[in-house]
């Protein structure tokens, strides 16, 4: 499944691009995320709940900062395993473009699961994972509009 949108944040591209590269601010943005360690070079580990139709899982996994072009773009890319639950591959694309006083944030969004999650069925996995991506999203609009600006 792919998903492409975009969004303005009143907020100059340097604080955008800072809150990407932040892990607490990514840990306060992935949706269900209750752990995340690590560092940007060598990755993140992260331990992550939702709940998906009538499956509940706990998913344990990494989540990487890749294609890094400073300023204007990257590659988040995050996979993880929960157990008989399946698993979750998913990578976005983000891009940063000034826009007025503020910052046009593109991004592209891909995912996959599989095992019992595979089995919910398309349209509920599709809605889901738009789900997941809008809230993602929305709390880091949120996450960098807090975020102290000099």
């Amino acid at each position: 499944m792919k998903m492409v949108d975009e969004r303005v944040i009143t907020v100059p591209p340097d604080i955008v691009w800072e809150s990407i590269l932040d892990a607490e601010v990514l840990k306060e943005c992935i949706p269900g995320c209750e752990e995340l360690t690590g560092n940007l070079d060598d990755g993140f580990e992260a331990v992550v709940v939702q709940k998906v139709g009538p499956v509940k899982a706990t998913f344990r996994g990494a989540v990487f900062l890749r294609d890094i072009d400073p300023g204007k773009s990257c590659r988040l890319e995050g996979e993880g395993k929960g157990g008989a639950a399946g698993f979750a591959k998913g990578a976005a694309l983000v891009q940063l473009e000034p826009e007025g006083d503020g910052t046009k944030l593109s991004y592209e969004v891909e995912a996959r699961i599989g095992g019992k999650l595979a089995q919910l069925g398309s349209r509920l996995i599709d809605s889901f994972a738009r789900k997941l991506a809008d809230r993602f999203f929305s709390r880091f609009e949120e996450a960098v509009m807090e975020r102290p600006q000099n």
